[in-house]
């Protein structure tokens, strides 16, 4: 575990000495489908969503808050134009390290590349819980997975990005938080 920290305190220094810092304005893009993703975010403050558009829908794929790192991780790892939006949901401020720099902080020694790859691995794994996530059919259980692994997201995002993230209406989401 403190291999993982020391990573994350080192891309955290490295954001701090190479990252240009960005303040979106509620409604504005990080990235639009079909953009190459080349930065890697970290949002100091605010808010943001990772959604998908399809031709009927949008769905909520992601929420990032305070200390969250993020962006179109497949675009960012294959070079290969975005499927997703990243949108800020209110004010936020982020620092944005290019795919360039982020490499050269990986390879700089064994044990950086060991913490990174250790990183990607928790990335997998978040993705993994996200899709047994949305293969739970009771709201009650979705929300209680998703407040077990984020216990402050409403304190960060608005209740109809959750719902619209859990797959519910937020009359659902309310009615299950009252009761």
């Amino acid at each position: 575990m403190s291999k993982e920290i020391t990573f994350t305190q080192k891309l955290l220094a490295s954001f701090e000495k190479a990252a240009v810092e960005k303040v979106v304005q509620k409604g504005d893009f990080l990235i639009r489908e079909g953009e190459i993703e080349r930065n890697l975010y970290y949002i100091k403050s605010g808010a943001v969503r990772v959604f998908y558009l399809s031709e009927y829908e949008e769905y909520i794929i992601r929420l990032g808050y305070d200390g969250s790192f993020i962006n179109s991780l497949s675009s960012f790892i294959t070079a290969k134009p975005s499927e997703f939006y990243i949108q800020a949901i209110r004010k936020t401020t982020v620092k944005a390290i290019s795919k360039d720099k982020l490499s050269q902080l990986v390879h700089e020694d064994e044990e950086s590349q060991r913490q990174y790859i250790s990183l990607l691995e928790q990335l997998i794994t978040q993705q993994i819980d996200r899709e047994i996530d949305l293969l739970i059919t009771s709201p009650t259980e979705r929300l209680q997975r998703v407040l077990d692994r984020s216990p402050l997201l409403f304190q960060h995002v608005p209740l109809k990005y959750i719902a619209s993230y859990l797959r519910m209406k937020p009359e659902t989401l309310s009615r299950i938080r009252n009761s």
